[in-house]
């Protein structure tokens, strides 16, 4: 029984390597669709929220906490850990001083409000974490100071 199962199993990763090296397979197609240009460098961080989560004006709030570290020894991994009482739609977090303000963002259809990430900081700056909660927008900021730069330096 073992020696049809190694078959079997040797076969399946055989026809998958094949598939994949004739190119049937492409990544591109299974990924999710991103807003490529939320993402660029050299906009703001408005213009960036914008078009991530369709709007940009967004007001502080008292139910997002952030927590991450007040000084980060390193730029390139940054932890982030989000967490809000809202009923979150999206959770995006913004490094106002990167070349590409929006570090990441997750869209979330029923889930909880609590979204971890490691984010990369050029320099010294003020991070917002926006929550789409009830069609508005609302954040909390944490000033996060780096020692060594990540983005660029």
């Amino acid at each position: 029984m073992q020696r049809r199962t190694f078959l079997k199993g040797s076969l399946a990763s055989g026809a998958l390597a094949v598939a994949a090296g004739a190119g049937l397979l492409k990544p591109t197609k299974v990924l999710a669709a991103w807003p490529e240009a939320a993402f660029e460098t050299k906009i703001t961080p408005e213009d960036a929220l914008k078009t991530a989560l369709g709007m940009s004006d967004a007001a502080d709030s008292g139910d997002i906490k952030i927590k991450a570290p007040l000084q980060a020894e390193n730029g390139a991994v940054v932890p982030i850990k989000v967490e809000t009482s809202l009923p979150a739609e999206a959770i995006a977090i913004v490094a106002v001083a990167n070349p590409a303000p929006l570090a990441t963002f997750v869209n979330l259809t029923g889930a909880g409000g609590f979204y971890s990430a490691r984010i990369k900081m050029q320099q010294t700056s003020n991070v917002h974490a926006v929550v789409k909660s009830g069609g508005k927008l609302m954040k909390a900021t944490q000033q996060i100071k780096v020692t060594v730069g990540g983005c660029g330096g």
